[in-house]
C-alpha cells in the first residue's frame, strides 16, 4: 500500500512539473527546439512510471529493523548538516566529516573512516578546484 501513496503523490507531482515545464521559454532561440522538451521528456517519464507503479499488482513491504531505520535517519540528519554546514566549514572539512560518519555507520573502525575522511576531503578538493575548475569554498577555517 505504500508504494501506492508513493506512486498518488509522485503523480501528482509530475502533474505539476508539466505544468511549469510547459512554461519554459527562452527569450532568444539558440536551438531549433527551444529549452521546453528536455524538462517535458524527463517528468514525461516520470509520469509513465508512477503511472505503472500504480496499476501494477503491489509487492508485499516488510519494513526493515528498527536499527537500519536509525541508521538511515542519521543518514540524513547528517547529509543536512553537511548541505547547512558547507560553506561555513568548507568543502574539504565537511566532506572530510561526512566521510567518517558514513564510515562509522558502515561499521568502519575510526582510524579508517578518519583516513578515509582526511583523504576524500583534500583529494575531491583538489580534483574540482584545481583539475575542473570548479570553485568551492574552503571555509572560514582557511580564508
Amino acid at each position: 500500500m505504500s508504494d501506492r501513496i508513493f506512486a498518488g503523490i509522485w503523480l501528482l507531482l509530475c502533474i505539476g512539473g508539466l505544468f511549469v515545464a510547459w512554461q519554459i521559454h527562452s527569450e532568444y532561440s539558440y536551438e531549433p527546439v527551444g529549452p521546453r522538451p528536455f524538462p517535458l521528456g524527463i517528468v514525461g517519464l516520470m509520469l509513465l512510471c508512477s503511472l505503472a507503479m500504480l496499476l501494477r499488482h503491489p509487492d508485499t513491504v516488510e519494513w526493515p529493523p528498527r536499527r537500519i531505520l536509525q541508521r538511515l535517519l542519521t543518514m540524513v540528519i547528517v547529509l543536512l548538516m553537511y548541505a547547512w554546514g558547507f560553506e561555513w566549514l568548507g568543502f574539504p572539512v565537511a566532506t572530510a566529516l561526512l566521510t567518517i560518519v558514513i564510515g562509522m555507520l558502515f561499521n568502519a573502525t575510526l582510524p579508517a573512516a578518519g583516513i578515509a575522511g582526511v583523504v576524500m576531503g583534500i583529494l575531491l578538493w583538489y580534483a574540482f578546484d584545481r583539475l575542473l575548475d570548479v570553485t568551492l569554498p574552503l571555509g572560514a577555517w582557511f580564508n
